[in-house]
């Protein structure tokens, strides 16, 4: 009788902890992830570790590993919070695989879309594929096309190595930051997943050396391009895209930081000081890509007569909502420059009237120590553009340092 109570009594040991550790940890590892759009796969890896005894979670696009490490494990699931997005994963958890969907917050609630994992699965998209014939390697002038026929002045920068492709697309608005997938013969696929968008491009090479392809964005939008090998290729001027109206030379609002109180270009703390205005969203991965420049640049620089002012335009219009997305992102990312609660994302453009219109997120301002805007920049092309970046991020520090220097 107390051999079978002993028996039992480890039958209930083992049972509870394989019961246990199927509720509170992912098997470490590399892990091949796919989230269903437009009928399409968008396929992304990710990795699982271990730190501080807790789970984590790496999500892989091309040299980017972006830190996953907000993880709640409940009953048989897990969610997975996506960075400083206001999104998540949610699944039931087997031991090597996961079942469920990735879901985005917003208004209407409506974005949810099915998700699934397997684990110890390296490859992106295909385990094996056949040799590629074609070389994608090289700057690309592509064009995407509007429903209305109207097209989108874009650059595309890949690097090939055998099958392995990489690189991204710059536009007017931004860039669509670390893509990676493969070439079979003619044809490539790329794809990426940050925690906020979903990006799925295909295309192929035609045999006058141009190339044909789709794009699939997140749910529903989807543009076809076309694009030809070009070392000159090149975008419109980002720099004449959002201006200021006829009369103006200056820029001016009041809206209130993540405590309720009001800020205003006309306080006394901005008063003979360099300005750089960041129009950005906590939902914007080309904002986040900013913001880890600016937050590293500011501290290193803030003793200067330099202020940076983040207007932030929230997909909530229910500030408590907007400040804690906001407050997220300032933390994650050590902000210590202010940020704004300014609107919404779609109200923009209303509340900066001074201006013709906020074209992308993020948009950049130059202020210099007389208050009148010198510079307003559309778009930022964040480190997954390389060169672009570099000389970007270049271009900013020469400019502001000449604003600097003036009326001392």
């Amino acid at each position: 009788m107390q051999i079978k109570k002993i028996l039992f009594l480890f039958l209930v040991c083992v049972f509870s902890f394989s019961f246990g550790k199927a509720q509170n940890s992912l098997t470490l590892g590399i892990w091949r992830a796919v989230i269903e759009i437009q009928g399409q796969q968008l396929p992304f890896n990710f990795e699982v570790s271990k730190k501080e005894d807790k789970s984590v979670i790496h999500l892989i696009n091309g040299k980017e590993r972006l830190l996953l490490d907000e993880i709640v494990f409940f009953k048989d699931s897990v969610k997975v919070i996506l960075h400083v997005f206001d999104a998540y994963l949610v699944a039931k958890v087997n031991e090597k695989t996961l079942e469920g969907e990735f879901v985005k917050n917003t208004p209407k609630n409506d974005y949810h879309l099915p998700f699934s994992a397997t684990h110890g699965l390296k490859y992106r998209f295909k385990e094996k594929y056949a040799p590629a014939t074609a070389d994608f390697a090289g700057k690309w002038q592509a064009y995407f096309i509007k429903d209305n026929g109207d097209s989108i002045q874009a650059v595309g920068v890949f690097e090939q190595k055998d099958n392995l492709l990489t690189g991204t697309f710059l536009t007017p608005s931004g860039d669509y930051r670390y893509l990676e997938g493969i070439v079979e013969g003619s044809a490539f696929q790329l794809s990426a997943f940050d925690g906020e968008h979903l990006y799925l491009f295909k295309a192929e090479k035609q045999a006058d050396g141009t190339l044909k392809g789709e794009f699939f964005s997140g749910k529903s939008l989807f543009r076809k391009w076309v694009a030809s090998k070009n070392a000159n290729a090149s975008l419109p001027d980002v720099e004449k895209i959002t201006f200021l109206k006829e009369g103006y030379d200056k820029l001016d609002f009041s809206f209130p930081d993540t405590k309720g109180n009001k800020i205003s270009l006309s306080d006394s703390k901005f008063k003979n000081k360099v300005v750089v205005i960041q129009i950005l969203g906590s939902w914007c991965p080309n904002c986040m890509d900013e913001t880890i420049f600016l937050a590293n640049y500011y501290k290193k620089n803030k003793k200067k007569n330099l202020a940076i002012i983040g207007l932030a335009f929230e997909r909530s219009a229910v500030f408590e909502e907007a400040k804690a997305r906001v407050e997220k992102l300032m933390k994650r990312f050590d902000v210590q420059y202010d940020v704004l609660i300014a609107g919404t994302q779609d109200n923009a453009s209303a509340a900066l009237p001074m201006l013709n219109r906020v074209a992308a997120f993020p948009t950049t301002i130059f202020i210099d120590k007389q208050g009148k805007v010198r510079k307003i920049h559309t778009g930022f092309a964040g480190p997954g553009t390389g060169a672009y970046y570099e000389e970007l991020t270049e271009d900013f520090k020469n400019f502001v340092n000449k604003l600097l220097e003036e009326h001392q």
